[in-house]
């Protein structure tokens, strides 16, 4: 009788709980804390509304601290990332300027030597004189090996090339009159000229170097060398980022990117253009200007451009020997992805620590409001317990009522069944002892033995009906032993039987194997199926089809047993508490709700379980979940049962 009122005692907790809570805000409105309209609020608590807009000026400072540590830390970041930026910059501009100095210095040599060769002045003496011509051609070959020039040659006073180093390859300078070049005007009239441009007959660029030679006034010529500086610039290409070259003019001559070779900075003027037309240094080069544009200077020789619309670093090295300017880009996204990682973290952390900063001040006031609280609820304290203990004594004096009452109820319904099956066995019985007698007049005795064996077995079976009225007198604990399942679905089913024929159920058993057993207390294994069988009887009497399956099966040790109905189905407000006491959807004065609460603790008592569901096919399915015997009991039985 214990376990039947597990699920009362539920109740009693909630119904104490409720009423521990309503004496408390009893007691704490006795007190003056709370007003009896309002038994869950203060008086001086303010509205939300209040609250709010009291709370709006914290959340406003904490997301101004967050941007604030956000913007410190982009701005620290880019700053940081600069830095490195430029000091990288100044070490590849030392490391660049220094060899392009070097490559243009160590040909400075070369226009001196030559003017004290006596076969290069004579040649200017007597410039027709074609075994002289050969003769200097080949010696400044042989110089020209050895110094690693790209060319050297020799010029008239009037510009006109007499001997090169190339005089035998195609695209020499022999014979070309060079008298518009730059570095030639500079020679004959300065001493010195430089120069860098496209080659006139080669068309490739190069630095050219000039020296008049002046044994006696005026020049008599002049010797011009060009060096080759695509070597240096494909050095370039192996350093991060890109480097060019510009020129006096504000046009790149060198770079690592192809796009930028001869195009100036910003458009040339009228000037500029009228000397480019005269001297040709970019040979046939459209002059097409970058997009470049400065967006910040950073110090004297670094600045932050646009180049085709892309953010870089500029950084500036001028050259010593020629008026040149060496560039080097940086790319600035790199710079700008870190300083936005840098600016997230940074919020991020500034978040935490106003996280951290909250909780520490929430548990602080959580701390004051618990002794609050606990100062209000002492006061409570002696009115709830005699509140407590008072309506305990009354819910359990109820609590046994309805108990009684439900088993009262359940057993009249498991009564009528057995009473109308106990009529035919009885009357059987009544004939065969009155037959046996006469037999017995009769010296039949085999006759007579067969009576009695027939009804021994009519006795057998009235003994199983019986044994269902003994479920609710069974101990704390159930004495579990094998249960063939067909043998205890059969015994259901007669139980039921004149129910099932009354409302036209057609009732179907099937146990896979035959032999099926469960480790079960016959008597309540039985009162659980007849309680099922019954609850889909009584659900299924206005349903157009009416089918009651029962099926088991072995399962992992388990053995899973469904009691299946073709009803409506469980309402799904009720499913969720299907095993709560009192919780039923038949009409009122049909039902205590307590059948289902029964079954589920009939079951647990036997290490099972028992649960509810509706089928996507319709009706409702209840699910009994128990430990398989260890050895199956052989029954006479095909294990399916259709009536």
């Amino acid at each position: 009788m214990h376990e039947q009122t597990l699920g009362l005692t539920e109740t009693t907790r909630d119904t104490r709980h409720r009423a521990a809570t309503d004496a408390a805000r009893a007691a704490l409105c006795n007190n003056g804390f709370m007003t009896s309209r309002e038994p869950a609020r203060r008086f001086d608590l303010p509205s939300d509304t209040q609250r709010r807009w009291r709370g709006l000026p914290r959340w406003c400072g904490a997301l101004a601290l967050v941007a604030l540590a956000a913007v410190a830390g982009h701005h620290l970041a880019m700053q940081n990332g600069l830095a490195r930026l430029r000091e990288a910059a100044d070490h590849r501009l030392d490391m660049l300027a220094t060899g392009l100095d070097a490559d243009l210095a160590r040909f400075d040599y070369l226009p001196a030597l030559l003017e004290m060769t006596p076969i290069v002045p004579a040649l200017l003496g007597t410039p027709s004189d074609s075994q002289l011509r050969d003769a200097v051609n080949r010696y400044l070959d042989g110089v020209n090996a050895t110094a690693g020039a790209e060319m050297l040659y020799v010029l008239d006073a009037a510009g006109t090339s007499l001997a090169a180093s190339d005089w035998d390859r195609p695209g020499t300078t022999v014979g070309q009159d060079l008298s518009f070049r730059p570095y030639v005007i500079d020679a004959l009239g300065q001493g010195r000229g430089r120069f860098y441009g496209v080659g006139i007959t080669s068309r490739k660029p190069g630095y050219y170097l000039s020296y008049a030679l002046r044994r006696d006034q005026p020049a008599r010529g002049v010797v011009a060398v060009k060096v080759n500086l695509e070597e240096s610039e494909r050095a370039w290409r192996m350093l991060p980022g890109n480097v060019a070259l510009i020129d006096q003019r504000g046009v790149v001559i060198l770079a690592t990117r192809e796009d930028l070779k001869f195009r100036p900075l910003r458009p040339l003027d009228a000037s500029q253009r009228a000397e480019v037309q005269r001297s040709r240094p970019y040979g046939e080069a459209s002059l097409q200007p970058l997009q470049w544009t400065q967006k910040e200077a950073l110090a004297r020789d670094v600045q932050v451009i646009a180049l085709d619309g892309v953010n870089q670093l500029a950084s500036t090295r001028a050259l010593r020997g020629a008026p040149w300017q060496l560039v080097v880009l940086d790319d600035l996204a790199p710079v700008r992805v870190g300083a936005r990682y840098a600016a997230i973290t940074a919020s991020l952390a500034m978040a935490v620590l106003l996280l951290i900063a909250v909780t520490l001040w929430q548990r602080r006031r959580a701390v004051r409001q618990k002794l609050a609280n606990q100062a209000a609820l002492q006061a409570a304290h002696d009115t709830l317990e005699s509140t407590v203990v008072a309506r305990t004594a009354q819910l359990r004096a109820a609590q046994g009522e309805l108990v009684h009452a439900g088993k009262m109820a359940a057993l009249g319904q498991m009564s009528a069944g057995v009473v109308h099956e106990l009529n035919q066995p009885l009357t059987a019985m009544r004939t065969l002892s009155e037959s046996a007698a006469i037999l017995l007049d009769k010296s039949r005795f085999d006759d007579v033995r067969g009576n009695l064996q027939r009804i021994r077995g009519m006795v057998d079976r009235l003994a199983r009906l019986t044994s269902q009225l003994k479920t609710f007198a069974h101990k704390s604990e159930l004495p579990l032993a094998p249960v063939p399942m067909a043998q205890a679905a059969a015994d259901a089913q007669v139980i039921v039987a004149e129910a099932s024929k009354k409302n036209g159920i057609a009732i179907e058993v099937d146990v896979q194997p035959a032999t099926l057993s469960v480790m079960a207390e016959e008597a309540a294994l039985g009162s659980v199926l007849v309680n099922l069988m019954r609850n889909a009887i009584d659900a299924m009497q206005a349903s157009p089809r009416r089918t009651l399956r029962l099926e088991a099966r072995p399962q992992d040790g388990r053995v899973i047993l469904r009691v299946i109905d073709t009803g409506p189905g469980i309402p799904p407000d009720i499913l969720p508490r299907l095993f709560e006491p009192f919780v039923t959807s038949k009409p009122a004065g049909t039902g205590l709700g307590l059948g289902l609460v029964i079954s589920a603790q009939l079951v647990r008592a036997m290490d099972g379980t028992l649960r509810a569901a509706n089928p996507p096919d319709g009706g409702a399915c209840f699910v009994v979940d128990l430990p398989a015997a260890i050895r199956s009991v052989l029954i006479p039985s095909t294990g399916v049962i259709k009536k």
